[in-house]
């Protein structure tokens, strides 16, 4: 099964990223070294659409962004944009746009002003496919730390009280 094995540290420029944007969708990159599927290195991106229900790198900083990702043995391990006014749930729009077979989809919702739904997919040929997403402390064994899925809520439970 695959995991988003990411530092706490960057999730939470992630999400600083996110709320200072809203309300239009955050986008961005998190690049790691060729082959290694650890993302390392957090790039904001400029939404080019200035969009609140749609994202669009702007196309000469993606070149720069690419280029410069090149130059450095880089790859882009996360592609990341939030969803201001619904889940973090990828868009048929996201999914017709994913075009890193490789990379980690990861969406952030700040529809509730006080927290974050955070998570991460899989897009492969229009196939999304959910990943627990793992945060690491800095400094702290990988292997030490529970892996969970941010977005998922407990099954319903429906509380019958009568005092009967």
């Amino acid at each position: 099964m695959l995991v988003l094995s990411i530092d706490r540290s960057i999730i939470d420029a992630i999400v600083a990223h996110a709320r200072r944007d809203h309300p239009d969708e955050a986008c961005g990159v998190v690049a790691g070294p060729v082959g290694s599927d650890t993302p390392t290195r957090h790039i904001p991106m400029d939404n080019a659409a200035r969009s609140m229900t749609f994202y669009e790198f702007d196309s000469m900083e993606h070149l720069r962004v690419w280029r410069e990702m090149d130059d450095r043995d880089e790859e882009p391990v996360v592609i990341y944009h939030s969803h201001t006014a619904t889940e973090a749930y990828p868009s048929r729009t996201d999914v017709s746009f994913a075009g890193e077979p490789g990379a980690h989809y990861l969406l952030v919702s700040t529809r509730e002003p006080d927290s974050e739904e955070i998570r991460s997919f899989r897009i492969v040929d229009g196939v999304v496919t959910e990943e627990p997403v793992q945060v690491v402390e800095a400094g702290v064994d990988p292997h030490a730390v529970q892996s969970y899925m941010f977005g998922q809520s407990p099954a319903t439970v429906d509380y019958e009280c009568s005092g009967r």
